[in-house]
């Protein structure tokens, strides 16, 4: 918003814009509110969801890499995507603080492009790495006796690296489509807090059909090709529990699962609505809160289902208590 005052000097309130007049193209991102204490209590919930996110996610894979008995398929994919979580949300969450709080400072071309392509090849790897996971689960529950056999240290390590290739594969040509497209002005809004594929393609003045019909072809790539494998998973997966004879072993199996349905369900189902769906027909602001949920309760609902509801874990972190308490008592 090129109408927007400017600070020659002095203090620099929240909402204060700074530009460079250099004549290169940069982006500023549209505020929440305009009123400083809901930015104040935004910016304490956002930073409390962040840190939390951090310490929960950096609990599991401390847990997977200090516990021997964590050392199976399954806490070796969860320590990767817990890693991933706190890449992701490091991507985006520090810039989006620094922007609530104190004075907006603009993007540079180059600096959105820099996060987009991080967001999307983190994000992309995310969800394919949960259809990893969902194979994992397939694969313990519904051939026990081959598990080992299966699912080795090397196919372990192949899943987890081709799902990062595959998502660099796809988020480097769709940054370098999206910021081939010519912006209008050298300063742009952009209704979002982070910088989005939508509403980039909703700044360009050029026909965007080709871009966005690029943007579609990703999103089924990344979202719902790993979703329908996550369904038939699951498929074979009930269809197996629902034969186990002991009522305690159907819990078991379906308390395991359970954990990574609800963050499937969650991602996916954000994702979805935020990239698979015509423009004119999502609102302004929906973009924004849908990624909300994928930049924080998702990271966040990782670690709290994974140690809640996950009895290894919980053993792990009982232990390491235990030896805290054992080494302050000496």
């Amino acid at each position: 918003m090129e109408s927007e005052a400017f600070n020659g000097g002095g203090m620099s309130s929240p909402g204060t814009i700074h530009l460079n007049q250099s004549g290169s193209i940069e982006f500023i991102f549209q505020m929440f509110t305009s009123s400083p204490k809901i930015q104040a209590l935004l910016f304490s919930l956002f930073l409390f969801l962040y840190v939390m996110t951090l310490c929960g996610n950096t609990t599991i894979i401390w847990a997977v890499c200090t516990y021997t008995f964590l050392h199976t398929p399954m806490y070796f994919f969860l320590s990767n995507l817990s890693f991933l979580e706190i890449c992701y949300t490091s991507t985006l969450v520090p810039l989006m603080l620094a922007n609530i709080i104190g004075a907006r400072k603009p993007i540079s071309l180059a600096g959105c492009a820099t996060q987009m392509f991080f967001f999307i090849t983190l994000g992309s790897t995310d969800c394919f790495l949960l259809a990893v996971m969902a194979y994992d689960r397939y694969v313990a529950i519904c051939h026990p006796l081959h598990y080992t056999l299966i699912m080795t240290q090397r196919l372990c390590t192949q899943m987890v690296t081709g799902s990062l290739s595959l998502a660099l594969f796809l988020a480097l040509p769709l940054t370098s489509l999206v910021f081939t497209l010519p912006f209008c002005r050298h300063f742009q809004e952009i209704n979002h807090f982070f910088c989005d594929v939508p509403p980039i393609l909703h700044l360009a003045c050029a026909d965007t059909h080709v871009p966005q019909a690029i943007v579609y072809v990703v999103s089924i790539i990344v979202l719902t090709i790993p979703f329908l494998l996550i369904c038939i998973s699951y498929v074979f997966i009930t269809i197996t529990i629902l034969r186990i004879p002991s009522t305690e072993g159907r819990q078991r199996a379906f308390s395991t699962c359970s954990s990574h349905l609800t963050v499937v369900l969650l991602q996916y189902g954000c994702g979805s609505l935020a990239y698979l769906r015509p423009p004119s027909s999502t609102p302004a602001n929906e973009g924004r809160q849908l990624a909300l949920v994928y930049t924080f309760v998702t990271p966040l609902l990782n670690p709290l289902i994974y140690t809640l509801r996950n009895k290894d874990i919980k053993n792990a972190l009982k232990k390491a208590m235990s030896k805290k308490a054992a080494s302050e008592n000496l």
